[in-house]
């Protein structure tokens, strides 16, 4: 009985063996495809479908997938870059407005502040504002009168008051320094004196003074103008430049 179980189990063996051996010398699967995408990043040939097989068979004058891509890309009409053409430009000119504190022939008055410089004499270079009574105070020539001139008159009776006595080839300039401030009424947030800026128009003055009221009228205001010839009033738009001193009224709407 022994002889029988051991000669059993060395049949068993054997045939287990001869079965691993069959399986060690057969192929296993290996995938035959090589796609255009392996052949473009590897390098290297296409290699031959097996033959017979369906889902490789080859088909004449076909190129690959990535050669299809490149050759429909080279082909393709690359459209050339052509820059945007510039917008037109087209600039709108509003009414031309003077600048009379600019102008040379702006009149002095009372609450003018000027800058009096006298060449080499530092004493009398100095800031003077104009009283009142329409006169600046100076060293050594008290009292000269600004109301109604230019800058540049003033300069030359300055320069001939010097001349009478205390200097004897005086070189004066003067400038405007602060001009005198305007004044604002009627139908805006915060009526009232403000000083002048140079430039300013009717709507400036407006907004200086805290903007319209709910029931101002927007369409035009009232200017007074005071100098040597008298006062002069007139309605005008709000675009219209105003002077040192001027009085602006805003009206009030009606509806």
């Amino acid at each position: 009985m022994r002889t029988v179980r051991a000669f059993g189990n060395v049949f068993m063996a054997v045939l287990g063996a001869v079965a691993l051996s069959g399986c060690m010398h057969r192929p296993g699967p290996v995938a035959r495809g090589y796609s255009d995408l392996d052949r473009l990043a590897y390098g290297g040939t296409r290699a031959a479908p097996p033959p017979g097989h369906a889902a490789y068979a080859p088909r004449a004058n076909a190129p690959g997938m990535v050669d299809a891509l490149r050759n429909s890309y080279a082909s393709a009409a690359r459209p050339r870059y052509a820059p945007p053409s510039p917008m037109p430009f087209r600039q709108s000119y509003g009414p031309r407005l003077t600048v009379p504190a600019r102008n040379a022939d702006y009149r002095l008055d009372s609450g003018d502040r000027l800058r009096i410089v006298v060449y080499g004499q530092d004493g009398l270079t100095n800031s003077y504002a104009v009283s009142a009574g329409g006169t600046i105070t100076m060293p050594l020539i008290g009292s000269v009168q600004a109301r109604g001139l230019t800058p540049a008159q003033l300069a030359s009776h300055v320069s001939d008051r010097l001349r009478d006595g205390f200097i004897r080839e005086p070189h004066v300039a003067a400038e405007v320094e602060a001009y005198r401030p305007f004044f604002i009424l009627g139908e805006v947030a915060a009526p009232g004196q403000y000083p002048y800026v140079p430039n300013m128009t009717a709507e400036s003055a407006v907004a200086i003074a805290g903007g319209y009221s709910p029931r101002a009228r927007r369409d035009s205001v009232t200017i007074d103008h005071s100098s040597s010839a008298g006062t002069v009033r007139a309605v005008v738009p709000p675009a219209t430049p105003i002077n040192p001193g001027d009085t602006v009224v805003v009206g009030e709407r009606w509806f």
